[in-house]
Order: C-alpha cells, then sequence, then structure tokens
C-alpha cells in the first residue's frame, strides 16, 4: 500500500545518513508551569534571500528515554506527531526562516531537550537550535480572598524569544453579570506610544504590575467587593499570536471583628519535652502511690493521738476533782541545789462512808548523812509530835 509518510520521511533519513555539517547554537532555558504555553524559538539569520527547504523538532526526554519526533516541517505541510497533535504550532514566518514552535498545555512529561533542525534549500548545511523545557507544577487556578483585601492575578507567557506586545485585556464575568473589560493595555508601534486603563467598578483599583517586555499582564486588585467573585481571562497579544487564560476568583465575606486575648491565638500544641515530662509525672506518682498511702495513714493516726489528748484536757477542765500540786523544794543556806517540780496527779475517789479520805504528799527534801537525824526532829516539832501515815524521804 503506497504511504505518502514515508516519502516524506525519506529526505529526513538521507540527510542523516550523509553526515551533513551542523550549525549549531547554544541552548537556552525556558521555565513553564503545567497547563500554561510556552513558545520555542528557532530562527535562522542570514544575510541570504534563501528559503527553508524543512523544519524537525525532536524531543530528547532523557538519559534513558528515546527520542521522539513533535513536529515536521515539509513541502509546505506541518505535521505534529503522537501526543503531541493539537498541542504544538509552527508559530513563527517560514519566508523569513523563523521555524518558532508553540507548545500548548504544557504536562510534566514535556521537560526535556527540544532541538529544532532548520534545511534550506540549495544548503547541505543544517542548522541546530536546543531549549531546554522546565516544567513547574500547576499554578493555581482559583484563588480566595477575603471582602477589602487585595489580590494579584498573574498572566505570563513564557517565550525564549523576545517579542512585542501588542496589547494586554482581563475580562470579567460573573455569575450574573455580563461580561465586562476590568483593564485593557496597549502598544503602538508605529507612534510608540503606550496606553492602559481600567474599566466600570473597576475603575481606580486595578493596576498593571507585571513587566510587558517579558511578555507579564499581571494586575492588582484592591478593594475587592463581594461582586467582584467570578472568572477573569487574561490575553496577551504578541502580532498574530495571542495567548489567554483563566483565573476563577472567590470572595468570602469579612468576618467580624472580636476581641481574642493572646492565648487564645495560639493552638496547644504539645511538643516532644512535654510529652515526655507528663509521662515521667505520671511514671513518678504510680511508683510514689504506696508511699503516699503510708504517710496518709500515719498522718491520720497522729491525728487520732492528739484528739485523744485534747479530750482528755477538757476531761480535767470539766471535771474539778482532778488536781494537779507541785511537789515542795527548798533551798538549804551554803547549798545551791535546783529542783525541778514533779507534778503528781491526785485523784479523789467516793470514799465509803465508814472511812476518811487521805491525801498524799510527796516531798523532795536534799539529805546529807550528817543531818539527817536533825531533819527528822525538825520534822516532827512542825507536825506535833505526830507524822502522818506514809511519808517518803529522799
Amino acid at each position: 500500500m503506497f504511504c505518502p509518510l514515508k516519502l516524506i520521511l525519506l529526505p529526513v533519513l538521507l540527510d542523516y545518513s550523509l553526515g551533513l555539517n551542523d550549525l549549531n547554537v547554544s541552548p537556552t532555558e525556558l521555565t513553564v508551569h503545567v497547563g500554561d504555553s510556552a513558545l520555542m524559538g528557532c530562527v535562522f539569520q542570514s544575510t541570504e534571500d534563501k528559503c527553508i527547504f524543512k523544519i524537525d523538532w525532536i524531543l530528547s526526554p532523557g538519559e534513558h528515554a528515546k527520542d521522539e519526533y513533535v513536529l515536521y516541517y515539509y513541502s509546505n505541510l506541518s505535521v505534529p506527531i503522537g501526543r503531541f497533535q493539537n498541542r504544538v504550532h509552527l508559530m513563527g514566518d517560514i519566508l523569513c526562516n523563523d521555524g518558532s514552535l508553540l507548545l500548548q498545555d504544557v504536562q510534566e512529561a514535556d521537560q526535556g531537550t527540544y532541538t529544532c533542525e532548520i534545511r534550506l534549500k540549495g544548503e547541505s548545511q543544517v542548522f541546530k537550535k536546543a531549549v531546554v523545557l522546565h516544567v513547574l507544577p500547576e499554578e493555581p487556578k482559583e484563588l480566595v480572598v477575603r471582602v477589602g483585601e487585595l489580590i494579584q492575578m498573574g498572566c505570563v507567557f513564557q517565550s525564549t524569544e523576545v517579542k512585542h506586545v501588542t496589547k494586554v485585556e482581563w475580562i470579567f464575568s460573573g455569575r450574573r453579570a455580563k461580561e465586562e473589560i476590568v483593564f485593557r493595555y496597549y502598544h503602538k508601534l508605529r507612534m510608540s506610544a503606550e496606553y492602559s486603563q481600567s474599566w466600570g467598578h473597576f475603575q481606580n483599583r486595578v493596576n498593571l504590575v507585571g513587566e510587558i517586555f517579558r511578555n507579564d499582564g499581571s494586575i492588582m486588585l484592591q478593594g475587592v467587593r463581594e461582586s467582584d467573585g467570578g472568572n477573569y481571562t487574561c490575553s496577551i497579544h504578541l502580532g498574530n499570536l495571542v495567548f489567554k487564560k483563566t483565573i476563577v476568583l472567590h470572595v468570602s465575606p469579612e468576618e467580624p471583628r472580636t476581641l481574642v486575648t493572646p492565648a487564645a491565638l495560639r493552638p496547644l500544641v504539645l511538643g516532644g519535652n512535654q510529652l515526655v515530662i507528663i509521662v515521667g509525672i505520671v511514671c513518678a506518682t504510680i511508683l510514689l502511690l504506696p508511699v503516699l498511702i503510708l504517710i496518709v495513714k500515719r498522718t491520720c493516726g497522729n491525728r487520732s493521738s492528739l484528739n485523744s489528748t485534747v479530750l482528755v484536757k477538757n476531761t480535767k477542765e470539766t471535771n474539778p476533782e482532778i488536781k494537779e500540786k507541785p511537789c515542795h523544794f527548798e533551798r538549804y543556806e551554803g547549798e545551791k541545789h535546783i529542783y525541778s517540780p514533779i507534778i503528781v496527779r491526785e485523784v479523789i475517789e467516793e470514799e465509803e462512808p465508814t472511812e476518811k479520805s487521805e491525801a498524799t504528799y510527796m516531798t523532795m527534801h536534799p539529805v546529807w548523812p550528817s543531818l539527817r537525824s536533825d531533819r527528822n526532829n525538825s520534822l516532827e516539832k512542825k507536825s506535833g509530835g505526830g507524822m502522818p501515815k506514809t511519808q517518803q524521804a529522799f
């Protein structure tokens, strides 16, 4: 079966087999986010008027991956290959030896080195240029902001070639409102004049914060209102090339202001050291529990003995029959002796009717052998010749 694709690829294989001399240009790097677009330039500068015969774009994903065709141009026909179909386009002017490639909806698998090869009619040499593409995670397409705050909405078109931005436009479409122009910037090349203006209820609230010469059309929206919630579509025009990006803005109502103590602002979070301290305290409490129980028991015993002492004291105060009498002590001339009184409790018990109660006294006197007899005689005289029934001398 006849296949025209084989006839198209046949000159490519012949060129590689001939080993033609190449004109290599130092590679450039480009960084984009997932979902964005990237313009990889490939322009052959020549003073002679020559026409492009063939253009090939080849991707080298890495060391362990095979090279794959992205797009080829031959005989006025541009053909994207494989997974790049409907995502790559030749955006350069072929008549001006410009074979730049536009890659849309960039994916993580698109990262790698893109090599452009340009062949001119009547020339054996091949012009080559490489672009190293780095792919970052996707930027959030939905933003949340509170009433009264400000929000920045980015819109950057990544390109390895310097392009003149002719127009930047932001359009708002709400749920209930019709499309409305938010901001517009345009540049007239002939007059070298720039104009920028915010529109409608966005007037005086939108400013351009991006750098136009870097294809950056980012804006800043101040004093956000609830009615600002909706879709914002950015359009960057570079001649016939248009890059678009849409951002969804959600506006939440302003929270009521409440008085909050500083302690309430900090959430209670236990660190590693605090957990170790708490566990240590619990373990020490469990180990010391028997000792605490023993201390409590002893404390209760001491309280019971104290209560009994207080009870005895109260009994003495209420019962006048219980008395305390101190012992007599005397000091003799020429001798210095100090005696401490000994308290002797005398309890008067109920006596039988036929007997008389007798009081018992304890007297402490220093007794010397030479004065023993004189002491006894003096005591007999003082008592009137009679001795009590019970007397003890010390």
